[in-house]
């Protein structure tokens, strides 16, 4: 411990008693993915010096403890979102290195077809919700994930991995709050390697451990030695029952340190120092497991017959990525949308006369009957039927479940409504005033809208972002924009803005049915 540099005594306090012995077979388990993790990210640095891979790859060696140990806790249908430096945990839910390494290399075999690439490999089979580009939208995306779970009842828990630049989002902040709200099945885990490009967390985080920062939203919150892949299992694995109890979310700070610099594309020097790095260098997360092991008796046998197998599908997946075609430009055609549901016209029109919101709110009503995916979220929906009485009555039919009001958090109810879509529900997410859509521009242009291209045209976001738009009742200028024109612009969205109640109840209900994010424009002075 006396030789031990700040970064590494903040992780392992002198006299710390060591997590508990576990069994040789989960030693064994922990180390196969471990070195799986490694042996990818030294392959995929090796590719890239070469010129196979392109664009840009963050590599995760060093941190194989988080994602092994945690994803080990982890059933099958459990939820996982990921980050930039993504790799290692879509290795731990199951992803095969052979379709890994093909989607790096932007070939036609990879989990996205080669439209994902690094900073977006996912397998949506393995409710793996991808790795994002985006610092911290993974909190978002995976509180919609726990809250379609819940609301379903099927008792699967969603994980967010993120680091440590990303508890400085907002998003952050706003996804623990709404996780913590509605006790939702979730786990945060903050992977504080310490250093974001080049800054070091001391210089930019208002406290000593982010752990600390889950008492501001009243649940547990602990930091953990990220490089004990044995420790890291066991209080993950306390986090995803406390959730599947129903007892609601856990910040876990895993504290580790990443090998290389933030990307392999960067060519700056490293600014962590050389004492950090040789400290934590003797700490690495495979000596660790090996110590381990070595304590319990594993035969060298069984490590030798991982080492060789691994190192075998190494080669095999070197050789698939090698032998695997480029993508076909036909791919497109189905990857930026998902096909449009085909719809009837009635013979007649009818004669009952509405109003342009009771229009759209039998719409809803209609839509939530017919399917119980349906659920509607926002500000000041419920009890009061919304601003412009779109949601009148709702609440008393369906509950304050399926209309659910929330906190004033633009930006994480959007996302939550973005990945409770990918997790098979169907939000319709109301905007109180459609100016305030400028806090959800993340969630929207950079998650709803590119998140079946990025995947390969494998997956569906059915979510409806509507509300009131436009001027002319003295809202002043801050209420009263209209935006179409900006998601017009956007591949991948729908926009709508019909001008009729018979428009407005028709395409409100293709709208919900639809597999594609649509943005749906209701003037305010259409409701007079």
């Amino acid at each position: 411990p006396d030789a031990m540099t700040d970064s590494v005594r903040r992780t392992v306090e002198p006299g710390r008693k060591p997590s508990a012995p576990v069994a040789n077979e989960l030693l064994l388990r922990l180390y196969e993915t471990m070195l799986r993790i490694r042996r990818f990210e030294e392959t995929v640095a090796d590719l890239f010096a070469k010129g196979d891979i392109k664009g840009a790859a963050h590599s995760y060696a060093g941190q194989e403890a988080v994602a092994a140990g945690a994803c080990a806790a982890l059933q099958k249908g459990d939820f996982v979102g990921s980050y930039h430096r993504g790799h290692g945990h879509c290795i731990a839910k199951g992803a095969r290195v052979d379709r890994m390494l093909a989607e790096l290399e932007g070939k036609a075999t990879g989990y996205c077809h080669g439209l994902g690439g690094s900073m977006h490999v996912a397998d949506l089979e393995l409710n793996i919700l991808g790795a994002n580009g985006i610092v911290g939208a993974t909190m978002p995306l995976g509180t919609g994930a726990a809250l379609a779970s819940k609301l379903r009842g099927s008792g699967e828990v969603s994980i967010a991995f993120f680091g440590d630049g990303a508890s400085n989002q907002g998003v952050f902040h706003e996804s623990m709050n709404l996780a913590s709200v509605w006790k939702l099945p979730m786990v945060f885990i903050c992977e504080n390697n310490q250093y974001a490009l080049s800054t070091a967390i001391t210089g930019t985080t208002s406290v000593p451990q982010i752990a600390m920062r889950a008492a501001g939203y009243s649940m547990p919150g602990i930091t953990i030695d990220g490089n004990d892949a044995v420790e890291v299992h066991n209080i993950v694995g306390e986090a995803i029952e406390r959730a599947r109890r129903g007892e609601g979310p856990t910040l876990i700070e895993a504290m580790t340190w990443r090998h290389l610099g933030h990307s392999l594309r960067v060519n700056l020097k490293d600014p962590r120092p050389e004492a950090d790095r040789e400290a934590w260098a003797l700490r690495d997360p495979l000596i660790l497991i090996k110590e381990r092991m070595a304590d319990a008796g594993v035969a060298d046998a069984e490590v030798s017959a991982i080492d060789d197998q691994i190192a075998a599908e190494i080669e095999a997946a070197i050789a698939f990525g090698q032998s695997s075609p480029e993508p076909e430009d036909a791919l497109l055609d189905r990857a930026v949308y998902a096909p449009h549901i085909a719809h009837a016209e009635p013979a007649s029109h009818g004669t009952r006369e509405l109003t342009y919101g009771e229009a759209l709110n039998e719409a809803l009503a209609q839509e939530m009957e017919r399917d119980e995916t349906v659920f509607v979220m926002g500000e000041d929906i419920g009890d009061i039927g919304g601003v412009f009485q779109v949601t009148k009555g709702l609440y008393e039919r369906f509950g304050p479940d399926r209309i659910r009001e929330t906190p004033i958090s633009e930006s994480t109810f959007c996302g939550a409504g973005v990945g409770a879509a990918i997790a098979g529900m169907r939000p319709v997410v109301e905007v109180q005033i459609f100016d305030f859509v400028t806090l959800m521009m993340d969630m929207l242009v950079n998650q709803a809208a590119k998140f079946r291209f990025m995947n390969g045209g494998t997956g569906k976001v059915p979510v409806v972002i509507r509300g009131p738009q436009g001027g002319g009742i003295r809202m002043a200028a801050q209420h009263s924009q209209s935006l179409e024109a900006w998601f017009q612009h956007i591949p991948g969205l729908v926009v709508i803005a019909p001008s009729t109640p018979y428009d407005a109840k028709g395409l409100l209900a293709a709208a919900i049915r639809d597999d594609n994010p649509v943005v749906f424009l209701e003037h305010k002075m259409l409701y007079l």
